[in-house]
């Protein structure tokens, strides 16, 4: 099937830019059977393909004469209406794509910045799990289709989110409370519960795995998460007990993400939850999928803030009036604020800004207007996030927040080991004292690398 492909890529030398892929990124070339078109988001197209990195030759895999064997299917939800579609891709045997971990499924997602530097915050953050992500250039069927995110997909297995799975139709009750991996979404699926969060909406969880249920696991789920969001939302916030249930440190973690992309859809929409099997189990937040950053001025907290589209986010309005669970947020911004940020940042340069000479190809195959390089929007997107941290690291909910109330920060100071004080912290070793309105008064030790 991939011979053509020989001449495809010669032809590729004399035809003009825009049919052609630069190579200054992996590219994998894609031939479905008979250039059977890509329709269906459920049924998967049987293919080949192959992997060439240029710049690594220890990635290349399989090759036109011996190409691997593949099935492709369409995915997404509004991403699927689009005229450059995102693909789901399973593998004939697994493979470690781009020295990603070997596994069988895969994703193709439009290329999208927030998402390349939203993964890594949750590597960062110390989140269980979190699907890594490679640029790449895409060819299928001939076609040059631009510039894509090859990422791993939110799966349980040993080189994914690696917890205990149980079986579909399982009706053991006594292993039923574990091994699940579920996502708050905003779209009807059939594999999908749905319960009464309040009275002005429902919550919708979708079941990945297990992903057909017998009754006694259907019906579990549902009580489960019944339970869940009654503890929640109980009047009582000193002695509810969300957290026999909920990890308060990785909901914590997942909260901050959102704040720091100022993420609208977190909290309502591909909100994943896991659950191992542990002698204190319980409902971990995560693995992250689908992230964005709205690049505004953050005038609060993101679930608060106004979007374009009327999705509610779920739980977060009432987990925030608890003061375990706004402990546990400064607990752990404290981990990350401020050593994190500067190799963040340096992240973020080095694996956005090499896909510049891609980035303006995919502009000229799709038609875009946007006039603005990839350097450009890396710099407004960092930019966005800076302002969001700031924001945020002024802005930590404490234990005087039922009621939504926030104390306001009044100064802050850096000491050094001399005992100097200053506006800025020194390099090497600081105490930070941060004195709020109230005249209260926290410190905490922070290092700045030379």
């Amino acid at each position: 099937m991939f011979k053509k492909f020989i001449l495809t890529i010669a032809c590729s030398l004399i035809l003009p830019a825009i049919k052609a892929q630069t190579g200054s990124l992996p590219v994998i070339f894609i031939e479905t059977q008979n250039h059977q078109p890509i329709t269906s988001k459920t049924v998967y197209v049987p293919g080949e393909y192959f992997i060439v990195d240029e710049s690594n030759p220890d990635n290349n895999l399989g090759s036109a004469e011996n190409p691997m064997a593949l099935e492709i299917r369409g995915r997404g939800h509004s991403s699927w209406k689009g005229i450059k579609k995102p693909y789901k891709i399973k593998l004939g045997d697994k493979a470690p794509l781009l020295g990603m971990n070997k596994h069988k499924h895969w994703a193709l997602l439009k290329f999208y910045e927030p998402t390349v530097v939203g993964m890594r915050l949750g590597e960062i953050m110390g989140m269980d799990w979190t699907p890594s992500t490679r640029p790449v250039e895409v060819v299928l069927n001939g076609d040059y289709i631009g510039l894509y995110l090859l990422t791993e997909t939110n799966r349980i297995g040993k080189n994914r989110l690696n917890i205990y799975e149980q079986p579909n139709w399982n009706e053991d009750e006594s292993s039923i409370p574990y091994g699940w991996l579920v996502e708050v979404d905003n779209y009807y699926e059939p594999n999908s519960i749905s319960i009464s969060e309040n009275n002005k909406w429902n919550m919708r969880i979708t079941y990945h795995s297990p992903d057909s249920l017998s009754p006694a696991q259907k019906a579990w789920l549902q009580n489960e998460f019944e339970d869940i969001n009654n503890a929640i939302y109980d009047i009582d916030k000193e002695n509810s007990h969300w957290e026999q249930m909920i990890d308060v440190d990785a909901i914590s973690r997942y909260f901050i993400i959102q704040e720091v992309l100022d993420n609208s859809d977190g909290f309502h929409g591909s909100f994943y939850l896991h659950k191992d099997w542990t002698d204190d189990a319980r409902w971990v937040a995560g693995p992250l999928w689908d992230l964005s950053c709205n690049q505004r001025q953050k005038t609060d907290y993101t679930f608060k803030m106004t979007t374009s589209y009327g999705f509610t986010p779920h739980w977060i309005g009432e987990l925030i009036k608890d003061e375990d669970f706004c402990r546990a947020v400064r607990e752990v911004w404290n981990e990350f604020y401020p050593y994190e940020i500067l190799a963040w940042m340096e992240y973020i340069d080095e694996h956005l800004l090499l896909c510049g000479e891609a980035y303006e190809q995919d502009k000229i195959r799709w038609n875009y207007t946007n006039q603005e390089t990839l350097e450009e929007r890396v710099e407004r997107l960092k930019s966005s996030l800076l302002a969001n941290i700031e924001w945020f690291n002024n802005h930590l909910p404490v234990n005087s927040c039922v009621g939504d109330i926030v104390k306001e920060i009044a100064n802050v100071e850096y000491i050094n080991l001399t005992g100097t004080r200053s506006s800025e912290p020194w390099n090497g070793i600081n105490i930070k004292v941060t004195t709020y309105d109230d005249g209260s008064v926290t410190t905490s030790k922070i290092i700045i690398k030379q």
